[in-house]
């Protein structure tokens, strides 16, 4: 199931920008809905191909909702534009950001998460950009705002993080330690990374340093899995571990691993 995807505006003033965001896939519940996870692909992808794949894994009880990015210019690809959740010169934890295109991407999870019902638990997922979107996501929620001041309005119960990393992380980390209420909330959000070891896109030890920022910070249920010789890319191995913590953590029904 898919419906066609909304603008947004970031920013403050005259100077802001307006991303067009492509069509959203929608993969419902087979069993009980229990929870809702947003699930963000990864750079020039779209959301339909992770729809299929996550429509065949064994865990029912879970909707999915799977957006596709705004398509920009990207400074990686020397400009040529591109599906992008934001704009990036270079893959790292610490490279300059385009905080404006991140806080547009993390408005529109947000948005798709608000009409959920109240009693169903929310997450956010994600593979190489879409994962540090969903992990930019995580530090706005127990920050209880974006990086441009405007309250964060969900309440996570996941975050999955695979092949990805942490943008700005050392920004994140020192307001996340200047925040008692972050700190505190940090502590109650369960987080799941996964990197392959062989990763030549997005280097493995990225994702190892955002992992160690994000533990320092206050995330104390946090898991780090990494995989021998994984590119970038997953593999059953991988998925059949997100299937069992997110079974754990968001206390579902109805698992079953084939």
């Amino acid at each position: 199931m898919s419906y066609s995807g909304s603008s947004m505006s970031s920013g403050s003033g005259s100077s802001r920008r307006t991303f067009e965001f492509g069509r959203t896939h929608v993969v419902r519940p087979k069993g009980k809905h229990q929870a809702t996870i947003v699930w963000l692909h990864g750079l020039g992808d779209n959301g339909s191909s992770w729809s299929q794949l996550l429509e065949t894994l064994p865990l029912p009880n879970i909707k999915w909702i799977c957006p596709t990015a705004p398509t920009r210019p990207v400074a990686l690809f020397g400009g040529f534009p591109c599906t992008a959740w934001f704009d990036a010169g270079e893959i790292s934890e610490d490279a300059p950001i385009d905080l404006e295109g991140l806080d547009a991407s993390a408005a529109h999870v947000a948005n798709l998460l608000s009409t959920e019902p109240p009693n169903i638990k929310l997450g956010i997922g994600g593979f190489s950009m879409g994962a540090a979107t969903a992990l930019y996501s995580a530090t706005c929620h127990i920050l209880g705002h974006y990086g441009n001041g405007n309250i964060y309005p969900i309440n996570l119960s996941a975050i999955v993080s695979l092949s990805g990393w942490l943008p700005c992380s050392r920004t994140l980390k020192n307001q996340i330690e200047q925040s008692r209420d972050g700190i505190r909330r940090a502590a109650l959000l369960p987080l799941f990374l996964c990197h392959g070891r062989g990763d030549d896109v997005v280097a493995y030890e990225h994702g190892e340093r955002s992992a160690v920022t994000l533990s320092s910070s206050g995330f104390q249920n946090l898991i780090f899995r990494s995989y021998n010789g994984l590119g970038h890319y997953t593999v059953p191995e991988e998925t059949d571990e997100v299937c069992r913590w997110l079974t754990a953590n968001l206390g579902l029904e109805g698992f079953r691993l084939n």
